[in-house]
């Protein structure tokens, strides 16, 4: 069994520019969190400002039919985030500097989900 906070660290540590993740529900209720440097990134802000975002996504996805949402991703000039859903309740977010690896990161969530899944099952 792999705690939350593994998984995050794993994720962070190993895509390269990694500022933090956090798993949070649509709540916006943090699970768990790790930010290799607490001051530069604050992931719960983060996570719940997109969690707002993210349910006006599914809302429209589900207007209009096309599927599950599986991902979603913004970049900015200084940070990239990429949520990946995890189940109904909860997703995963990743923080990278504008120079990380982005491919990556993405690749590392969408291996991490199914772990995560079967842990909060």
């Amino acid at each position: 069994m792999i705690s939350f906070r593994d998984t995050l660290a794993d994720i962070v540590n190993n895509v390269g520019g990694g500022l933090g993740a956090v798993i949070m529900g649509y709540d916006g209720i943090a699970i768990d969190e790790y930010s290799p440097q607490q001051d530069s990134c604050d992931m719960p802000l983060i996570a719940v400002e997109y969690a707002t975002l993210l349910k006006e996504v599914r809302r429209t996805v589900s207007v209009l039919k096309t599927g599950e949402m599986e991902e979603m991703a913004i970049f900015t000039t200084k940070i990239g985030v990429i949520v990946r859903i995890i189940n109904e309740e909860f997703f995963v977010l990743l923080a990278i500097d504008s120079t990380g690896n982005h491919g990556k990161g993405r690749f590392l969530l969408r291996r991490a989900v199914p772990l995560l899944q079967e842990e909060l099952q």
